[in-house]
């Protein structure tokens, strides 16, 4: 029981600790949510456990894309269009999401089906929890969550999809942030036309 306790302390410590993410509206500096009437095509992106195919994407700045976004791995991954930094400090608020257990290596809602009345200690009610959204967790400090429209998390077999309007050409790569995926080599560039 204490352990159960503990994990759940840890956890919560660690969504206090969150600090606002500068990654979170980076995106802006080149892009926005795209509306679904604006899209002119379609970008099929299938992931596998550690790669992407296609692994280039070519867009126009000004164009609105809809991406259609395939897991056909075993794990859960993710389509995230940004700059290198911005995934560097992605990277560093998954890590926190896994270690809080609010994602796990083949779901994006680990917690979603916890019973959290179960665990002693915990009287969530009185934590203002009532009925609370694990994917925007905030206990004092910034919300966790996975929301931002240059990304997507799909589930294992599921298909996601994602409607961003790139709106500034400049230096991008698509990349899954979850612990030990980049670095694996699941990357790709996006290039600008003219």
């Amino acid at each position: 029981m204490r352990l159960v306790t503990s994990v759940a302390a840890a956890a919560l410590a660690l969504l206090a600790a969150a600090q606002p993410a500068a990654a979170d509206a980076a995106y802006e500096a080149f892009g926005t949510r795209g509306r679904a009437q604006d899209v002119k095509r379609t970008i099929d992106i299938v992931m596998r456990d550690n790669s992407y195919q296609p692994q280039r994407i070519q867009v126009r700045a000004g164009e609105t894309v809809r991406f259609r976004v395939r897991n056909a791995g075993e794990l859960l991954h993710e389509f995230n269009i940004g700059t290198a930094a911005m995934h560097q400090q992605h990277q560093r608020e998954m890590q926190a999401m896994f270690e809080s257990g609010m994602m796990s290596a083949t779901s994006k809602d680990a917690m979603a089906g916890m019973d959290h009345s179960k665990m002693p200690g915990m009287n969530h009610g009185a934590m203002g929890h009532g009925g609370m959204s694990h994917g925007s967790m905030n206990h004092g400090s910034a919300p966790m969550r996975h929301d931002d429209p240059n990304a997507v998390l799909v589930d294992p077999g599921k298909t996601e999809e994602m409607v961003f309007k790139f709106t500034k050409a400049t230096t991008l790569e698509f990349a899954c942030n979850i612990p030990g995926h980049y670095e694996s080599g699941m990357v790709g560039s996006v290039t600008f036309s003219r």
